[in-house]
């Protein structure tokens, strides 16, 4: 009976008096279609990683257009569309999304296609990526799909590096006219 109040005197004397106590909370963390009322989130994480990735790449005048056109109304018809819309949900905030579906380049033998994977940049470096991406790929693999490409930017070295961490092959190339600038792409692949 003698221990207690001699330890509690060290935080002050008495009893939760400079006490810290430190409270668990539980982050929920899920990947999941993206829904009509998640259209303004994710024109939110659009604007804010397109920015982040491509402003000095991408000349203003056509980042900026290319911004302007994907508003909310763009993206409550997107989450309709034919590609599949995924967001990584972070405690009811939404982090990123992806856009997935059916290759486009028919040269290259891959069924899926990664057409976009974004982050917010304050959820970027932590494993939130690889997640999103990893879930991208499952759900592509059991819609039947064998194999896949993401095409990226050359000079994107953030996301040129990523796709390679992730054990994909550049295997191919393209280019890309942002309002007459031309842009080299690459086209990472997995089997």
């Amino acid at each position: 009976m003698g221990n207690p109040p001699r330890r509690l005197a060290r935080y002050g004397g008495e009893p939760g008096a400079g006490l810290k106590v430190n409270v668990m909370k539980t982050l929920s963390i899920d990947v999941r279609r993206a829904e009509p009322q998640d259209a303004a989130s994710i024109s939110d994480v659009h604007r804010q990683a397109w920015i982040q990735a491509y402003a000095g790449l991408i000349p203003h005048k056509s980042l900026t257009q290319m911004l302007e056109r994907r508003g909310e109304a763009w993206w409550r018809k997107a989450v309709r569309g034919p590609a599949t819309l995924l967001v990584l949900d972070v405690g009811g905030t939404i982090a990123g999304y992806a856009t997935i579906g059916l290759n486009r380049a028919r040269a290259l033998p891959y069924d899926g296609e990664v057409y976009e994977i974004y982050l917010r940049p304050e959820f970027q470096g932590i494993g939130l990526g690889r997640r999103l991406f990893g879930e991208s790929r499952r759900l592509l693999k059991s819609l039947g799909c064998e194999g896949l490409v993401v095409w990226c930017l050359e000079d994107s070295e953030h996301a040129a590096s990523f796709f390679r961490r992730h054990e994909g092959r550049d295997i191919a190339e393209g280019m890309e006219d942002f309002g007459g600038k031309q842009l080299k792409k690459l086209g990472f692949v997995w089997s």
